[in-house]
């Protein structure tokens, strides 16, 4: 099942993702993350390894492996965040996992009805704006707003602290999980 976790730059997305999946995982659950990098000159790699190296030399794929990790670079040519995902989903679907969380992907997933969403708002503005961007299935609000003392309409979309009131999204998603949506 897939998961977004979809709102503005430092407005909670990453700090309710660890919370659920460090609760998830202690239930036994297999989980992945896929995280969206906004910046286009991003790289993993580290420049002058040998990995990098092998990139910069024209290496379409490098993989390095080590006694506790794998990690695989795979290069690309232009800029396209939604290719980009479904290679990614198709190849975690052979790692038989739980649940998938997004962080991001926004502009690939906001529309798509097939996709459980959380929305993280800083305030009542930037959430307003991310509703009127998103369609449903939305599980939650949470972020930043959640944790302010205001009260907010968020219509029938349950205001969540995570930090206080995380076993509530908790409960969300495990329904969710039980109506077993494919990504």
């Amino acid at each position: 099942m897939l998961i977004a976790v979809v709102g503005s730059k430092r407005s909670g997305k990453t700090t309710t993702i660890e919370y659920l999946i460090r609760q998830l995982a202690k239930e036994g659950l297999k989980i992945g993350v896929v995280k969206h990098v906004h910046d286009p000159n991003f790289s993993i790699d580290t420049p002058q390894k040998d990995t990098f190296r092998f990139s910069q030399s024209g290496a379409k794929i490098v993989v390095s492996s080590a006694k506790k990790e794998v990690a695989i670079i795979k290069k690309f040519n232009e800029h396209c965040e939604s290719f980009h995902l479904k290679e990614i989903l198709d190849f975690l679907e052979k790692e038989k996992l739980d649940l998938i969380f997004l962080e991001g992907f926004h502009s690939v997933i906001a529309q798509r009805s097939d996709v459980y969403k959380i929305i993280t708002a800083k305030n009542q503005e930037d959430l307003e704006k991310r509703l009127h961007e998103t369609v449903p299935p939305i599980l939650a609000v949470t972020g930043l707003i959640a944790c302010q003392n205001i009260k907010t309409q968020v219509s029938e979309i349950p205001l969540i602290n995570v930090l206080t009131e995380g076993n509530l999204l908790l409960k969300l998603i495990k329904l969710a999980l039980s109506k077993k949506r494919k990504y």
